[in-house]
């Protein structure tokens, strides 16, 4: 599956349903669902400002550690723009983001632009998926 690497505190934002358009200087062709990996650059006095702000404003936000360096969660681009009226866009380019979540963190390298992830971690999100549908499905059939 195809991961695109987010800064912090965006990939918190963006996975929270808080953030609606990831901007870019450049456009994609790209539709469909996208895993979110939060980059490694977060600096720690970033972070101490941002902890109080969103615990605040959203009531919760994680640890650094527990964000940074890995898969955060999931998303689907429907769509480029180069003009949008989300607060979010600056430009030139965004992706509309819909029907993001979280996930639990998975430690994963990045890359610049759209990148495949590496097979065990691959492995490691489908069996989350697999043991959150079986969980999914005894709850339902109770």
């Amino acid at each position: 599956m195809k991961a695109l690497s987010i800064r912090q505190p965006y990939a918190w934002l963006i996975v929270n349903g808080h953030k609606d358009i990831e901007n870019r200087t450049w456009s994609t062709n790209f539709r469909g669902r996208v895993l979110i990996h939060a980059g490694v650059n977060y600096p720690k006095r970033d972070y101490a400002d941002d902890v109080v702000a969103y615990r605040r404003y959203y009531g919760s936000y994680p640890e650094r550690e527990e964000m940074i360096g890995g898969i955060v969660g999931v998303a689907t681009i429907t769509g480029c723009v180069s003009k949008s009226e989300s607060r979010w866009f600056t430009g030139p380019f965004g992706f509309v983001l819909t029907d993001a979540k979280p996930l639990p963190f998975v430690p994963c390298k990045g890359a610049l632009s759209f990148f495949d992830v590496p097979p065990d971690v691959a492995a490691e999100l489908r069996d989350m998926h697999a043991q959150n549908n079986g969980i999914a499905r005894e709850i339902k059939g109770s």
